[in-house]
């Protein structure tokens, strides 16, 4: 939908074709910091955004059993000065609609329900996408289509997803069931052997958000959609700290989710002439610097601005894949190292970890500081 968006706004003539019989979203909270925050003021989706999300006074990493703060990143006046928009957590339903309604208001028509994209292919002046509903013809092809996407597979050949060892529990849970003597209006990064909890507030503090990564050896396949008994949520958490474990008590119990998590290695490319990737289909990533959408949105002001700046579509393809690889690539491995780094075995060695790291001098430096409005392609 950004990318939609992105380009209808430039002037493009576009078509979405999408595989669900009906427009919607599933899953929960998404962490919205400025670098992507940026692209939602453009497009003029930021301020319906803002109104239905939550907005964290900072991002703490603490110690899963005492609460202490390791370290913390501040998100008061001095962060929104320095870059020109706040940090916001909201729910991914509420984001998405507001992408949609920007869409429909540039082409209330531009997408395509019930098709499903097979395979493409492509010459020197366009591109043929094959499908569930025929053909469909187009100068250029950016497929968004995920983890699992068709058109990556057509590109560079069947490969598997890496299994990383870890699943992900996700819970949502009413703040009004928690009490006055737990207010949520942070994000909570709980470090802990083995397995990490993330907290932070959606819909202006109405619900609670709980995503927690845990080692887990067993393969299972990747779902945001499959529920698991409440029971085996609880088991996960024995002598954690006592927010989490009333977290964990006042979760919708018919609601729990977990689901394993899969990534791939960085690749160099992923555009083929008039076709490229977007998001997850290029560079799919843990959710463990909650950077996966961020990066999504992204992608899609620079493949706009590179499809409107550069003459020769495949040109202009090229220049946004080589514009996005480094930065992407240094979100997949960091998210990927995170999930060490916050299941350290022992509070002693996560003490002594994040006593080596400064995260708020890290992030604001490279992260959350730029600016895919005006980086260069």
């Amino acid at each position: 939908m950004a990318a939609a968006g992105f380009l209808l706004k430039a002037g493009h003539d576009v078509t979405v074709l999408e595989q669900a019989p009906a427009v919607g979203e599933i899953g929960a909270g998404i962490q919205i910091s400025p670098n992507a925050a940026r692209v939602l003021q453009h497009l003029g989706a930021f301020e319906a955004v803002e109104a239905v999300s939550a907005r964290p006074k900072s991002y703490r990493f603490r110690l899963f059993d005492s609460g202490d703060v390791l370290q913390s990143i501040e998100f008061g006046s001095a962060y929104e000065a320095r870059h020109g928009l706040p940090y916001l957590t909201v729910h991914r339903a509420d984001l998405f609609q507001a992408l949609l309604d920007v869409v429909l208001r540039l082409d209330p028509n531009c997408i395509r329900l019930g098709t499903t994209v097979t395979g493409y292919s492509g010459t020197s002046s366009g591109v043929t996408l094959h499908t569930s509903a025929g053909e469909f013809y187009g100068d250029v092809v950016i497929a968004a289509d995920g983890l699992k996407s068709k058109i990556r597979t057509g590109m560079l050949g069947e490969t598997s997803a890496r299994y990383t060892g870890q699943a992900a529990w996700r819970a949502s849970i009413r703040a009004d069931a928690l009490g006055p003597q737990q207010v949520h209006d942070t994000v909570d990064i709980w470090v802990g052997p083995g397995r990490h909890a993330v907290t932070y507030p959606l819909r202006r503090g109405e619900i609670v958000n709980m995503v927690a990564g845990v080692k887990f050896d067993r393969w299972e396949e990747e779902s945001w959609t499959v529920a698991r008994p409440w029971e085996e949520f609880r088991a996960d958490f024995p002598g954690w700290h006592k927010d989490i474990q009333q977290l964990v008590e006042h979760a919708d119990r018919a609601a729990c989710y977990r689901w394993a998590l899969h990534d791939r290695d960085p690749i160099e490319n992923w555009t083929d002439g008039r076709v490229t990737l977007l998001g997850d289909a290029a560079h799919p990533t843990l959710p463990y610097l909650a950077q996966g959408a961020a990066m999504a949105i992204e992608d899609a002001a620079v493949v706009s601005r590179a499809l409107s700046e550069v003459k020769d579509p495949a040109e202009a393809l090229g220049r946004y894949r080589d514009a996005r690889v480094e930065r992407t690539s240094r979100v997949v491995l960091e998210s990927r190292a995170n999930a060490g780094l916050f299941q350290l075995p022992d509070t002693h060695a996560l003490r002594e970890a994040f006593a080596k790291r400064n995260m708020s001098t890290e992030r604001n430096a490279w992260l959350f500081s730029y600016d895919p409005l005006t980086a260069d392609i």
